[in-house]
């Protein structure tokens, strides 16, 4: 399978700094093509949250580098996920103690996806989101927030969760956490899209919005992905979207 990917960010409207960090690693091995992404979606105050998503951001970066080629022989996809997730639970320690040790507020949110050999694996934390862009659009992460959980136990609709005003509350996060329980999900890739956002850039449009303007059939060529991802960014911002607003969007062919 072939892999095309594009990425971009935005302050917003209203923030001093952008705190979210994204990372696209894309390579190739004897057996094809091999891509990594992920976006994280810091929180702090100052440059804290920066600082938490990028020493994430980092971590992966290195570990594609140096560890994936390892892995690459006999890929168990598993595996690797739960590799993720120790590297996800040394590093809310990690970015733990460095905030208690400096007086400090800090953690980010975490979802990544590794597509190799016809498959996929991703590790997530928090509530940015990866999507499969089909009709409809499939949801594949679970968002690990207070409205999420109240909507899982039926406690409250979706409507009500959009519009609740602890939407944004995290039941866990890299950093900020005392244990933190990544979730890794496996499976077949399929052909057409997946797309990795931060909630900035969810919470103002909706999947049929998402799904017009990102569906396969529309992703012809990396400078027209890029423009079609542009052109949702500046639509949440006209909706009065206060947060940073992030997106990975990723091709498969």
């Amino acid at each position: 399978m072939y892999f095309t990917a594009t990425a971009d960010t935005d302050i917003g409207i209203s923030r001093q700094t952008n705190q979210d960090s994204l990372l696209i690693k894309h390579g190739t091995f004897s057996g094809g093509e091999v891509l990594l992404a992920a976006v994280c979606d810091g929180m702090g105050g100052l440059s804290n949250g920066e600082l938490a998503s990028a020493t994430v951001v980092r971590a992966f970066d290195r570990w594609f580098d140096d560890e994936l080629s390892g892995e690459l022989g006999k890929t168990d996809m598993y595996a690797i996920g739960e590799k993720w997730a120790l590297m996800l639970r040394e590093l809310n320690g990690k970015i733990g103690d460095y905030a208690r040790d400096n007086a400090l507020s800090m953690g980010t949110t975490f979802s990544g996806v590794l597509l190799v050999n016809g498959e996929f694996v991703i590790a997530h934390v928090g509530d940015s989101r990866i999507y499969k862009v089909g009709d409809p659009m499939e949801q594949l992460t679970t968002d690990h927030t207070f409205v999420a959980r109240e909507v899982s136990m039926g406690r409250m609709t979706r409507e009500q969760a959009m519009l609740d005003r602890r939407r944004n509350l995290l039941l866990q996060c890299v950093g900020a956490s005392a244990v933190i329980q990544p979730e890794v999900i496996t499976g077949r890739l399929e052909k057409g899209g997946y797309l990795l956002c931060s909630d900035g850039f969810r919470h103002e449009i909706s999947d049929k919005e998402m799904y017009a303007a990102l569906k396969p059939g529309n992703l012809t060529d990396k400078k027209t992905m890029h423009r079609r991802a542009r052109e949702l960014i500046e639509l949440v911002k006209s909706r009065q979207e206060k947060d940073n607003i992030s997106v990975i969007l990723i091709k498969v062919e």
